[in-house]
């Protein structure tokens, strides 16, 4: 029987209660299911540790406790989300743009399952040749055993090498290291006194040697054993000893083949030409699977055709059977969701590697679409990154789709476009760090003009034109082209120099190719450096402080303080990174990591150290009352305020470009694997200010504003104008019209992605653009102006 006050319906909110993940100050927020929410709020503000850390980490934690029984001990290691509670949740699946790295099997095709209906309908519904049997499915995969084309194993490559690989410098002779793809050292000459006591001249230039004997030294499969009577340094008495034969192709290729150093393996490839294989064509399948044809064309042929011609020609094939026509009608209603979020240029077999993150969570987001899941959360990262405003109304179709099949979205982003067409508003701030981690509004969207501290608020409601920008005149230009790549044919185009330049397209038109073809080799470039959003680090290692200097400067300030000289601790007792002063259970990296079965590892706090990566003695040496773990603790601002009055220029200075660059919130010892890309992108730009440059600089920005909220923006840009200002060139990829609109110079690409982009439409200032015909950008371009 209910108690009276309980109404038997569901409680149709998530609520939860005492949030305290990272720098969330116990917030309590009732969310409504069933309906699109945005988190929004300053970078750094919090919102992700609320929609991913708190709301998305608990929903995991009580799958996996469902689950498995061995899971709940796991879970108790890595530990469950700091949060009270949390009533009402459904079970949750997150899109997050993960910076995992796919492997070279990984397709548009695997991650889409797009390969499984094509090959199910080449296996089924495929043409066979006279007498052949009908082939599995599997038949029609590189990537499994029944059908990877025998000599190259599915990779459609085959590596080999040349004597031009093998020998870059014919003038050179042996001794002199003619063949560079030996190793160094003791072994390189090991080699070369076998061939000497082979009796081959090792003192003649190599391209005199005669063609036979070059062959053999570089190709040869025999390996002789000799004896060697080594002639080197008079003084040190040189024993005979038994030497054998390794060829160089035999050494490059074992080592590329077994060795487990990256480094060796990067010099390896070096010397290797990689070349279509013989076999399969470069196709990846074996003969017979590629003797199957639909309408006169192989598995092969297909998935390397745009989505968008894939699915006209799908549609054309009226299949005799009626298992044809089933698949081919699941293959086009899987394609549809695609095209919508205008990724129609994507192959089933370009390599998941070459997609930006915007692209690979947009597929993922048109996977979901024909899941079929109801009932649950889905939480998304930015599904706005990299998307042309042209693509953001798709976007918002997509997304209401979800909900209407009875799911909830939660969606965390910076878009003000996105937030208009949410049905409610979480509000995260008012500010960075420790300075933010409250909810300021949860509700209506038109709710949230009524809070003063909001940073959203203040943009999401401003009507008022932007004040136009004097444009600047270029000082000479740089010619770029021509250029044939991806899909530019023959383009050539001018960036104008000491101005700042916005390249602009829909995803897929070729901007991002274009840049790429700017060098430092390009007269009027002069230093080029390139600000990307690759991560500054791999490990835990790798940290805010390392990377831009910082931690440098501070270990000197440790070990010039008396206790330090006292003990005898240097530089290296305060790094977390050598014996001596680290915490050697962790060995420094402050976590320890913890393997899941079927799942990734995870990081959790070391047990001895606490994460604070050193050894307890060397914890009792303090600078200014805090010891080198309290002071990798403390966040930018913090840190500037804690050395401001000290004698440390290098340190003010490093600080004070980074709360420049708006990166005051994070934390000096912040691991590089917890920042976002954003984040990353900040600070190699901060590092770049902190070094005056005299010279003429080319900066090339790919989409510096992902990730940043329209206030971020503005702290960016005023970096970006200044470094103009100071005689430098800028050149952005940008959807943010805000940001092409202050530019100096706007290069349109389009006028649509794939086959149908790849041209310049339009360039010119800001105001020129905007009028112009036949471009994707200028109608939002011209709304941005006014």
């Amino acid at each position: 029987m209910h108690s009276p006050h309980t109404s038997p319906t569901p409680d149709s909110y998530v609520r939860v209660r005492d949030a305290r993940e990272h720098n969330l100050q116990g917030v309590d927020v009732d969310i409504p299911r069933d309906v699109l929410t945005v988190f929004t709020g300053v970078s750094g503000s919090g919102k992700s540790s609320l929609a991913f850390g708190t709301i998305y980490a608990e929903a995991q934690r009580r799958y996996f406790e469902s689950v498995a029984p061995y899971a709940r001990r796991l879970i108790h290691q890595v530990g469950a989300p700091k949060v009270g509670e949390i009533t009402g949740l459904p079970p949750a699946v997150s899109l997050q743009q993960r910076r995992s790295t796919p492997t070279s099997r990984s397709s548009v095709g695997t991650v889409t399952n797009l390969s499984n209906s094509l090959r199910m309908l080449f296996s089924r519904a495929g043409d066979y040749p006279p007498g052949a049997e009908r082939l599995d499915s599997d038949a029609f995969s590189p990537n499994t055993a029944a059908g990877a084309c025998p000599e190259c194993h599915g990779l459609g490559l085959v590596h080999g090498t040349t004597e031009e690989s093998l020998v870059p410098d014919p003038s050179l002779s042996i001794r002199e290291g003619a063949i560079a793809a030996w190793p160094g050292a003791w072994q390189g000459k090991n080699l070369r006194d076998i061939l000497d006591t082979l009796g081959y001249d090792v003192d003649v230039p190599w391209r005199e040697l005669p063609a036979e004997q070059r062959e053999w030294i570089l190709f040869t499969d025999e390996q002789p054993v000799v004896t060697v009577h080594p002639v080197r340094d008079a003084d040190r008495i040189q024993r005979p000893y038994q030497g054998t034969y390794m060829s160089a192709r035999r050494y490059v290729m074992k080592t590329f083949a077994d060795t487990k150093s990256p480094t060796l393996r990067a010099k390896a490839e070096r010397f290797l030409t990689s070349s279509p294989c013989p076999l399969c064509g470069g196709r990846r399948l074996r003969p017979e699977s590629l003797a199957v044809t639909i309408a006169g064309r192989t598995i092969a042929d297909l998935a390397a055709l745009p989505l968008a011609e894939l699915a006209e020609l799908a549609g054309t094939l009226n299949g005799t059977s009626e298992a044809a026509r089933v698949l081919t009608e699941d293959l086009t209603s899987r394609i549809a969701p695609i095209l919508e979020l205008g990724l129609g240029y994507l192959s089933l077999d370009r390599a998941t590697p070459t997609l930006s993150a915007g692209e690979l969570q947009r597929l993922r987001l048109a996977t979901q679409l024909r899941s079929g899941l109801f009932g649950v959360v889905y939480v998304l990262d930015e599904p706005s990154a990299g998307l042309h405003p042209a693509d953001t109304k798709a976007l918002l179709t997509v997304l209401d789709r979800l909900k209407a099949a009875g799911n909830s979205v939660f969606v965390v982003e910076h878009h003000l476009d996105v937030m208009r067409g949410a049905d409610w508003l979480v509000d995260v701030g008012p500010q960075a760090g420790e300075h933010g981690g409250r909810v300021l509004y949860s509700g209506p969207v038109t709710g949230l003009a009524a809070v003063e501290e909001s940073a959203t608020a203040r943009f999401l409601f401003d009507d008022s034109p932007t004040p136009p920008r004097e444009v600047r005149s270029p000082q000479g230009e740089l010619k770029v082209g021509p250029v044939t790549r991806h899909n530019l044919r023959d383009v050539t185009t001018e960036f104008p120099l000491r101005v700042f330049t916005a390249v602009t397209g829909v995803s897929g038109s070729g901007k991002s190719t274009l840049i790429g073809e700017i060098t430092e080799e390009l007269p009027g470039v002069g230093r080029l450096v390139s600000v990307d959003q690759k991560p500054i680090g791999r490990t835990p290692r790798s940290n805010l402080a390392t990377y831009t200097g910082l931690f440098d400067v501070i270990r000197k300030v440790f070990a010039s303080t008396d206790e330090a000289r006292q003990r005898g601790y240097g530089v290296g007792r305060f790094s977390f990174n050598v014996t001596g002063g680290r915490c050697e259970t962790c060995q420094g990296e402050g976590f320890v990591s913890v393997e899941l079965l079927f799942l990734p590892s995870t990081y959790t706090p070391c047990p001895d150290c606490g994460g604070a990566r050193y050894n307890p003695e060397t914890l009792q040496v303090t600078y200014r009352g805090r010891n080198i773990a309290e002071v990798l603790d403390l966040t930018v601002e913090s840190a500037a305020e804690f050395f401001a009055d000290t004698d440390t220029p290098a340190v003010a200075r490093s600080l004070t470009t980074l709360l420049d660059v708006g990166l005051g919130y994070l934390h000096l010892g912040q691991p590089a694997t917890e920042l976002s890309g954003g984040e990353a992108q900040r600070i190699k730009l901060a590092t770049e200010l902190q070094r005056a440059h005299r010279t003429h600089t080319l900066y090339l920005l790919d989409e510096p504003t992902t990730g940043l909220h329209p206030a971020d923006v503005e702290v960016l840009l005023r970096q970006l104008h200044g470094l103009v200002d100071a005689g430098h060139t800028v050149v952005v990829v940008e959807h943010d019209m805000a940001v092409v609109a202050g530019a100096d110079w706007v290069i349109d690409m389009g006028p649509g992605g794939g086959e149908e982009g790849g041209r310049v439409v339009a360039a010119g200032p800001p105001a020129e653009v905007a009028g112009a015909s036949g471009s994707a950008t200028a109608p939002y371009l011209a709304n941005a102006l006014a």
